[in-house]
């Protein structure tokens, strides 16, 4: 119906649709169709079909008939009621086509098993040189998610055919959040950094979620289409890219997938919902079943859900040739909660444990030994009864290694192995940091401990502390994580700019001897992990224990023997270092060698001091021979100065060693040049320099001048609200 307002001058059109005596037709989907898009004669024909029970007519609105409501258009029903479809003839190949379905004459959405979809509100945000050639929006014909299908696209040509995982317990994960790792947020930047990872060692790549979620600017974990690649990070065959390169290299993908939830934005959602989901949704629970549910809450012992994540997961393990899905919240996958006892959803639940074990059973079937990660965090009988199924689950030590940086006592570092479960396969995934904790780096600065001149939230002090935990992470076998420029000692809280807000991209850091010294450190023991099948024995021992501040490690083989011994505490301490054996031993990063007579004769370490002795003299390390102790290696290497935190919020510190004693001045000026403050201007002793900048700042940008006998160096200083 169109309805026309002319008054001579001007003319006003106004369009609407009704529809009157519909007649639904009921057919059996042709062979070969499924829900989604099917397509069929060499792709010159597509089936769209809907699953969508108790509805009372679907209609097909876009491309196809310039997104006019038509009873060509209108959607078959299957005899049981569930699903809706159409078959379309005479598609052109390469040809792009927009549709979306009109539900009941009021609802349009997008085919929940898009693979790719246009956003009207996010897509003008998205960079050409991230997704060149984006499909345009059919603006003024519709709103709402748009569904894009392409048949007869090229399909990409994969180089690598052959590629062979790492072991699940040598892996050594490097998780980033693409948009907060490279400042053009694509996959094309991030296979240009790829030689950077490589160097440090690790062999598996895991990504923050990358299907389709809420927004441009998310960490991920608001899903709005399972399926669809979203489109901030890239185009569908930039990913294939990526992935292939990935393999050429020998690094593992894993992936984040969010099956615990989907966001308002979905069509499984929309579908049936009233404010929240309806009762009859196929799907969803009206209510969470658990505490911690964000979006809505699946219901995964309903068929409809159970068949929505398995067309999911083999599409990405078809398509994009993926080695790993770390699932998001698993343990929220759950029916029985007791609402009168939140801790009840963390107890043994055999429903639970079903429902895992029939999704890895769908991943293996469609690539066997694909990595199944569970982000539990259940009761040790239920995480056992997974892991004897052939799952690995993450292990969260973040406080630990904390704890144990800072110079405190409660460090237990026992629960890095999976020894300490009672177990015999090393399905751990052991983190010190990942995109959910606070960073080490950040914890010390702020509420280290100290003893007179020994501080560990001094700058070089704290990047020590971070190297001594280290030593002590990647030594214990057993699969390992670590989140991205941790390898620097990244210091920006996690709730800078809100939790999930972009954070700064800190490749700068590089520019630091004190942090590219952690990452030597870092490559260093990476690679030993690599090169020496000894740190994966499961002959060892820890003397790892909380309040033990002289710790040991032992890692026993018929090849070498390893022993670490390290000083978590902020005064000197002699340590036992129990040596396997009599005779010669070489300390790996000093170079020096150890002629043992008495394999518990006590070793005095400094503070924060540690060693990795090996009972055969190893070539040099690839970084060169690194010193352990305190700060003292690096005071004459090169003049390094830091403000810290930056960005901050309203004041931060200056840091830096002295290789000589010096006169010294700071000045502060506000972007337009302005004079704020001038801090310091006096003799000072070589050494280890901090200087607080006392007076709160108002958000801006600010320079901070360092002076040093006549020499000039300038920092910028970012202080948000």
């Amino acid at each position: 119906m169109e309805i026309t307002a002319d008054n001579g001058s001007t003319v006003l059109r106004e369009s609407f649709f009704y529809l009157a005596d519909i007649q639904v037709t009921e057919a059996a989907l042709p062979s070969g169709a499924k829900p989604g898009i099917t397509y069929l004669n060499n792709e010159e024909s597509v089936v769209l079909a809907l699953y969508a029970p108790g509805k009372d007519h679907v209609f097909l609105l876009g491309d196809f008939n310039d997104w006019t409501l038509s009873p060509d258009f209108q959607l078959q029903r299957t005899k049981d009621g569930n699903v809706w479809w159409i078959q379309i003839d005479n598609l052109v190949a390469g040809e792009e086509y927009r549709f979306q379905y009109l539900v009941d004459g009021e609802l349009r959405i997008a085919d929940p098993l898009s693979t790719l979809i246009l956003d009207p509100n996010n897509d003008p945000f998205i960079p050409a040189e991230t997704y060149p050639d984006l499909p345009e929006y059919p603006v003024d014909k519709t709103n709402g998610m748009v569904t894009l299908l392409t048949p007869g696209a090229p399909e990409y040509q994969w180089m690598v055919d052959d590629f062979e995982r790492p072991e699940p317990g040598e892996l050594v994960i490097y998780e980033l959040l693409v948009r907060d790792f490279i400042e053009r947020h694509d996959y094309q930047t991030l296979i240009d950094t790829l030689d950077y990872l490589t160097r440090l060692g690790i062999n598996a790549i895991e990504l923050l979620p990358v299907n389709e979620f809420e927004g441009n600017i998310s960490w991920g974990y608001n899903p709005s289409f399972h399926k669809a690649l979203d489109k901030y990070y890239g185009t569908i065959n930039d990913f294939k890219r990526f992935v292939d390169i990935c393999h050429s290299k020998g690094l593992a993908v894993i992936v984040d997938v969010v099956y615990n939830h989907a966001f308002g934005r979905s069509p499984l959602v929309q579908l049936y919902f009233d404010g929240r989901p309806t009762p009859d949704s196929p799907w969803f629970n009206r209510d969470a079943t658990h505490p911690f549910n964000v979006g809505y809450d699946f219901n995964h012992e309903r068929p409809a859900t159970q068949a929505y994540v398995e067309d999911v997961m083999r599409y990405w393990l078809r398509e994009f040739r993926l080695d790993g899905f770390r699932f998001d919240l698993s343990k929220g996958f759950t029916q029985t909660l007791n609402p009168n006892n939140v801790g009840a959803w963390g107890q043994y639940d055999a429903s639970r444990i079903e429902i895992l074990k029939n999704y890895v059973d769908i991943v293996w079937d469609e690539s066997p030994g694909v990595y199944a990660i569970m982000e539990h965090f259940a009761e040790n009988r239920e995480e056992t009864e997974l892991i004897e199924y052939g799952m690995m689950v993450w292990n969260n030590i973040n406080h630990n290694y904390s704890e144990a940086a800072m110079g405190y006592t409660d460090n237990n570092l026992e629960g890095t192995s999976y020894t300490s479960r009672n177990w015999t396969e090393p399905a751990l995934v052991s983190y010190m940091e990942s995109h959910d904790e606070e960073r080490l780096m950040y914890r010390t600065l702020e509420f280290g401990n100290a003893d007179g001149e020994y501080d560990t939230r001094y700058g070089p002090v704290a990047l020590t502390r971070v190297e001594l935990a280290s030593a002590f992470f990647y030594s214990i076998p057993g699969a390992k994580m670590l989140w991205q420029f941790g390898e620097l000692g990244y210091d920006v809280p996690i709730d800078f700019n809100g939790r999930t807000g972009p954070k700064p991209i800190r490749w700068d850091f590089l520019n630091s001897v004190y942090r590219k010294r952690l990452y030597d450190v870092t490559r260093s023991l990476i690679g030993l992990r690599n090169d020496y099948p000894v740190f994966h024995t499961d002959d060892f021992n820890l003397n790892v224990g909380a309040s033990v501040m002289g710790k040991t490690i032992h890692l026993n083989s018929d090849d070498m023997n390893v022993t670490v011994i390290g000083n978590f505490d902020v005064v000197e301490r002699s340590v036992s270092p129990a040596f396997q054996h009599t005779g010669e031993w070489y300390s790996y990063f000093s170079g020096e060698s150890r002629n043992v007579t008495e394999v518990n004769a006590p070793i005095s370490l400094k503070p924060g001091e540690f060693h990795l002795y090996t009972d055969v003299e190893l070539p040099e390390a690839p970084t060169g021979r690194i010193l352990t102790t305190n700060v003292a290696e690096v005071e004459g290497r090169a003049f390094d100065w830091e403000v810290v935190p930056n960005p901050t919020v309203a004041t931060a510190a200056v840091q830096y060693v002295l290789p000589r004693a010096a006169e010294v001045q700071f000045d502060l000026y506000d972007a337009s040049g302005r004079l704020v403050e001038r801090l310091s201007r006096e003799r000072q002793v070589a050494g280890y320099q901090r200087v607080l900048l006392e007076q709160p700042l108002r958000p801006g940008i600010y320079f901070v001048r360092l002076t040093v006998d006549g020499g000039v160096s300038t920092r910028k200083l970012v202080v948000m609200e």
